[in-house]
């Protein structure tokens, strides 16, 4: 199987309290999320929860033609107010690893994504991504920037 590696680096004029705050609730997922992907955490009493390591989210998303899948995440590694690591445990993907870091920088807050992914499918697999998979993810990404400046404001 291959894999594929995306980054996604954002600025915003928020304290590192506040980013980490927002980021850390596996609530807010579904806020900067595009909502054609119907995307709800089913993970039952979340409300104030963070992240922590070993903790389990569950969603219903509709990445492609409204089809609705379950998708399962663990959050592995934690430290807080700099970064967690969230891993695919059921899902649409055959690999799913997504860091999420932050740093307080000058005015506000850096946020660095790197997402580490497989298909499967070998080169069906391979094809899919070219023409459907890793569009997809860059069009969410793209919302989730957009999404975030609505939120924090632009840096």
């Amino acid at each position: 199987m291959k894999t594929y590696r995306i980054e996604f680096t954002q600025k915003i004029p928020v304290d590192l309290d506040t980013a980490w705050d927002f980021f850390s609730s596996p609530l807010n997922l579904s806020e900067i999320t595009p909502k054609d992907m119907t995307f709800d955490v089913t993970t039952p009493n979340l409300e104030g929860a963070k992240m922590y390591p070993g903790m389990i989210i569950t969603y219903k998303v509709s990445p492609l033609l409204g089809i609705k899948l379950n998708w399962m995440t663990e959050i592995t590694h934690v430290k807080e107010k700099e970064y967690f690591i969230d891993e695919q445990r059921f899902g649409p993907f055959a690999f799913w690893h997504h860091n999420h870091h932050f740093e307080a920088v000058e005015g506000g807050v850096l946020m660095h994504d790197i997402l580490h992914y497989g298909i499967g499918f070998g080169p069906i697999g391979a094809i899919a991504n070219s023409l459907i998979v890793s569009k997809k993810i860059n069009e969410i990404f793209n919302f989730r920037f957009k999404k975030v400046e609505e939120l924090f404001g632009k840096l």
